[in-house]
């Protein structure tokens, strides 16, 4: 059902004069490029924004506070940059600037793969302040991008049919990488607790230490079990944190696809240059 209505939604609104949803959008080479950019970089930015604060509530021992706390910064250099950024889309190729974004939030990502479960608050606040500036230069370049060449009447088409793509990949970011994240982490936990034997090593020795401190036995067992958990979901939240990084790094190729929109107060004749098809 779900395939089949799909497919009439397609033709029908491929074919009708005024469509709601108008997919001939698609077809500018801008508008396709600048929209699947856009999206996969919401998806990977918002499924991060989420990943973060879970990992610090539920494995570093952070309350709902202070885990908002370690994430306020990024708003710092976000509101300072987004009015020159805004100011300054006229005359700076977007394309360069959300290549710098881009390349900041590859770096933020790269410097939260180092995270341990040893990292301190203001390790985990930088990359934070970082992605701040990366924020600034991301949406306003991308939806310039997107827009480009667009001619009035079909921009609140363009607009929506954007903001959609974007809020449905940041919903699919979201699943993805919490998905992703309980896999690794399951990954991890098996590759750590392999070479461990019962009454044998350091495991043995650990146990017996647990024990003699009033524990038993089952309880000495949980506790490794749950020192082993945090460092599988560190180890795999920094997995996801290096994967996104690269991904941000691939997303630049698709941004020079686009052509640059065309400068204020140039000739009629080219203004539809930034939506080619």
């Amino acid at each position: 059902m779900s395939l089949i209505s799909f497919a009439v939604f397609v033709v029908w609104e491929l074919t009708d004069a005024h469509p709601v949803v108008d997919l001939r959008l698609f077809k500018r080479r801008n508008f396709s490029f600048g929209a699947l950019s856009l999206s996969v970089a919401y998806a990977l930015f918002f499924g991060n924004v989420v990943l973060l604060p879970l990992w610090l509530q539920q494995w570093m021992g952070y309350t709902a506070t202070s885990a908002g706390m370690a994430l306020a910064p990024v708003g710092l250099l976000a509101i300072l940059l987004t009015p020159v950024v805004g100011k300054k889309i006229a005359v700076w190729d977007p394309r360069r600037i959300a290549t710098v974004a881009f390349i900041g939030f590859a770096v933020v990502l790269w410097m939260r793969s180092q995270f341990t479960t040893q990292t301190d608050m203001a390790h985990i606040l930088l990359p934070t302040l970082l992605q701040g500036a990366a924020m600034a230069a991301f949406f306003i370049p991308l939806t310039t991008l997107t827009l480009a060449g667009i001619e009035p009447a079909r921009i609140p088409s363009a607009a929506g049919l954007s903001n959609f793509t974007r809020i449905t990949a940041g919903a699919m970011g979201t699943s993805i990488v919490t998905t992703l994240w309980d896999s690794r982490a399951a990954m991890h936990h098996a590759h750590l607790t392999e070479t461990l034997v019962q009454g044998q090593g350091v495991f043995g020795v650990t146990v017996s230490s647990l024990q003699a401190s009033g524990l038993t036995a089952e309880q000495a067992l949980l506790q490794i079990n749950r020192l082993i958990d945090q460092q599988a979901y560190t180890r795999a939240a920094d997995d996801i944190f290096m994967a996104s990084a690269w991904v941000f790094l691939g997303l630049i190729s698709m941004i020079w696809l686009t052509r640059r929109p065309q400068a204020r107060g140039a000739s009629s004749g080219a203004s539809d240059a930034g939506g080619a098809h």
